[in-house]
């Protein structure tokens, strides 16, 4: 008889295990979560006598990676713009590459005061705004943002950026399917963050911008076209639709929470797109109930590869991780919380930490880019 993908099979049990997923481990074990499609389907939990990570040695390319993106724009600038084959040092916007697939391309970019607009023919992108704030000019209007905003650009859309002062870095996750915002299923529509919290672009007065040529470069399959016009080309006076640029602050999401179990990942979905999701980690209280695991539970990323991105706080989970570093965990190698991490979430009542997940489907690859900041030993951080 064939079973569909779609019938669950009822639980079993063998040897020694935790009635709850998560929580009042046996004694000595150390649980590992063994699930397909990220968090969403089947599920066993696995009882081990060692950490999954306790290794002495790993060689080859599912070997843990970490980079740290703050060096990409100091002495190795040059060489990383290089790399990524996108932009030159002389230009104000020069997303720098470090990962990608055939489904997303993860950058990071420090743009000054553009001249010139950008449209992306490729992709949907999605900016974090790391460090900086400034103004985004859009076909659809003006945005002004700030430091933990989201900012949605639809694909073909034509935008600069306007930064204000001191130091500016944004992730640019640029997707190459419609990028949108998931279901809430029995949450209701408001969780997480109410839509009516998006704020879109408003239509400031037309300045026609006389006397000189205005510039967009067009983006396609990572060429650069360049288009000249005698006038300001941000000249819609008024739009109507239902697909604009859009922005989200991190601080208007509200993570949906649960002081008795630990919840998966999966929950904190922000973004959803084609074989690929964008979470937000954000500060919460820690689970309260006795027994209630508090950090993340080993797993091996059965279907998705893990980027995450560490912008604001203290990562409790992770040794040796500062604001404006990336892990990269691909798809068939354990990870999960760092030896003191355990112990440590016991002395606290709630994290303080902002981090922002990519999940994707398909195997990413690094760039050379990402080659010139990463931390080599970084495979060995779970001794």
């Amino acid at each position: 008889m064939k079973i569909s993908n779609e019938t669950p099979l009822f639980p079993l049990r063998k040897g020694t295990h935790t009635r709850q997923a998560h929580v009042d481990l046996p004694p000595g074990t150390f649980e590992e979560e063994h699930g397909r499609q990220g968090f969403y389907g089947k599920v066993s939990h696995l009882y081990r006598l060692h950490p999954p990570t306790d290794w002495t040695r790993v060689e080859g390319p599912l070997k843990p990676h970490s980079y740290d993106l703050n060096q990409l724009f100091g002495g190795k600038a040059d060489a990383a713009i290089a790399a990524s084959q996108f932009g030159s040092k002389e230009d104000a916007f020069a997303p720098i590459c470090f990962l990608h697939n055939d489904d997303v391309a993860m950058h990071f970019v420090a743009p000054k005061t553009m001249d010139f607009f950008y449209r992306n023919t490729d992709g949907d992108d999605v900016f974090y705004i790391h460090a900086g704030s400034g103004r985004l000019e859009t076909d659809f209007g003006v945005l002004d943002y700030a430091k933990g905003d989201y900012l949605v650009i639809p694909r073909g859309t034509t935008y600069r950026f306007l930064p204000g002062s001191g130091e500016q870095r944004y992730l640019l996750i640029e997707s190459f399917s419609e990028v949108t915002i998931p279901d809430r299923g029995a949450l209701g529509p408001n969780a997480l963050f109410d839509p009516a919290m998006i704020d879109t672009p408003e239509i400031p007065p037309y300045d026609e911008g006389k006397g000189r040529e205005w510039a967009v470069h067009i983006k396609r399959e990572n060429e650069i076209t360049k288009v000249y016009y005698p006038f300001n080309p941000l000249d819609a006076i008024g739009w109507k639709g239902d697909l604009t640029v859009w922005r989200i602050n991190v601080k208007d999401i509200r993570p949906v929470m649960s002081h008795r179990y630990h919840l998966p990942p999966s929950i904190h979905t922000t973004f959803l797109m084609k074989n690929a999701v964008i979470c937000s980690f954000l500060p919460r209280p820690f689970e309260e109930e006795e027994g209630a695991m508090r950090v993340p539970f080993y797993h091996r990323n059965i279907d998705y590869d893990e980027v995450l991105f560490y912008s604001d706080g203290h990562f409790f989970s992770r040794d040796g991780i500062g604001a404006g570093m990336v892990t990269w965990h691909p798809t068939g190698i354990h990870h999960g919380p760092h030896p003191k991490a355990i112990p440590k979430s016991r002395e606290k009542e709630r994290t303080d930490e902002v981090a922002v997940m990519v999940d994707t489907a398909r195997y990413l690859k690094a760039t050379p880019a990402a080659g010139l900041v990463e931390n080599q030993n970084y495979w060995a951080s779970w001794k």
